[in-house]
């Protein structure tokens, strides 16, 4: 058959077909016709398709780019053959495994600073707390690990806007009152299950227990003598009733920064402040003085108790000094001189004598002659 196909007329269109041959036109032949072929047969016909290797098709214009196989196989050309067979989903492998690793070892492992608790949520619900350290749990989304600071102290002022608080006060009194309050939280999971809305609570709790504990104080009271016990009342308050909640918060301390009358009758209040003062004082004044008088009262009911306890000792004597203490008394001051025993000698030579009582004395003797 190739026989008879090598001795076709060069002029017949098979001819013509053969000499140029499907397969480029002449070139090297496999001997096998007539022709110029180098092949074993040595002659110069066409050469044979079915023993050449086969050609590298050549992409014609306006063709796409290679795909990501092509590029695989020619890396794996490039680099001696490194890369499997099927280069293109293995690589897609590796890829894959290496995210799911860093999603294992990203979701699954934790670090949990000293002051931090890690509260476990597997499918939404709870499921456990993971302490300070390293801890593991299932990957997300299965787990989900929220971390709670318990050692922050957190604080907010009311009213936080810096306005007016207008509070009542037990005797009907408008106060305007400003305070901080000081919380922690002591229960990381209750703190964020049980509350919709933990902050807000608190502070509403808070304000509940201010109002209430002014209630039951005057305006004196409050602004004054009682500041520190109303803080300590309120905060007991607030930590009963966020118990009850159980909100897992701890209240660490209530501050008042301000406690003033509201500013329309803030003047006023000045006012009657000081007439209260004044009033304060003055009865302080008479009471000081109903102290000393009774003071000297009880002296001399003392005093007398003693005169009577020597009275009753001897009557006779205590009679006779009470007598010239009596007259020492009243005749201490004058400038006479009686002299009320007969026989005496009323001339007394004294030094320094005043000479009215001189002129005095000489008239008694006088009358004691007569």
């Amino acid at each position: 058959m190739i026989d008879e196909i090598g001795r076709v007329d060069r002029d017949t269109p098979q001819a013509v077909l053969s000499e140029n041959g499907p397969w480029g036109g002449r070139g090297e032949g496999d001997g096998s016709g007539g022709g110029k072929g180098s092949g074993p047969g040595g002659g110069d016909g066409p050469r044979n398709p079915w023993t050449q290797p086969p050609r590298k098709p050549r992409a014609p214009r306006g063709a796409s780019q290679p795909s990501l196989e092509d590029l695989v196989s020619r890396l794996r050309g490039r680099f001696g053959g490194g890369l499997p067979s099927g280069g293109g989903r293995s690589l897609w492998g590796y890829a894959l495994a290496v995210f799911v690793l860093l999603w294992l070892g990203t979701t699954s492992m934790h670090r949990i600073d000293p002051q931090e608790r890690g509260v476990i949520t597997r499918f939404g619900a709870y499921a456990g707390t993971l302490k300070p350290g390293i801890g593991m749990t299932l990957p997300a989304p299965i787990d989900v690990v929220t971390r709670v600071n318990v050692d922050q102290i957190q604080n907010f002022d009311v009213p936080a806007s810096g306005g007016q608080n207008l509070v009542l006060t037990g005797d009907q009194n408008i106060l305007d009152l400003a305070y901080s309050v000081r919380w922690s939280i002591r229960d990381p999971e209750l703190y964020l299950f049980e509350l919709a809305e933990p902050e807000d609570t608190i502070r509403e709790v808070a304000e509940s227990a201010m109002r209430e504990e002014m209630s039951r104080v005057t305006l004196d009271q409050a602004i004054g003598p009682m500041r520190s016990e109303i803080e300590a009342r309120v905060a007991t308050r607030m930590q009963a009733l966020l118990d009850r909640y159980r909100s897992g918060v701890v209240v660490q301390g209530v501050a008042i920064r301000q406690a003033d009358p509201p500013q329309a009758v803030n003047d006023a209040f000045k006012d009657v402040s000081a007439a209260q003062q004044d009033a304060q004082a003055a009865i302080n004044n008479a009471r000081r003085d109903a102290e000393q008088v009774m003071a000297g009262a009880q002296a001399q009911a003392q005093a007398f108790d003693k005169v009577y306890d020597a009275y009753k000792m001897a009557p006779e004597v205590t009679k006779k000094r009470m007598y010239y203490e009596t007259m020492e008394a009243v005749l201490g001051k004058t400038d006479k001189v009686i002299v009320d025993t007969p026989g005496a000698n009323t001339y007394l030579p004294l030094p320094g004598f005043p000479p009215h009582r001189a002129a005095n004395q000489q008239q008694a003797q006088q009358g004691g002659g007569q």
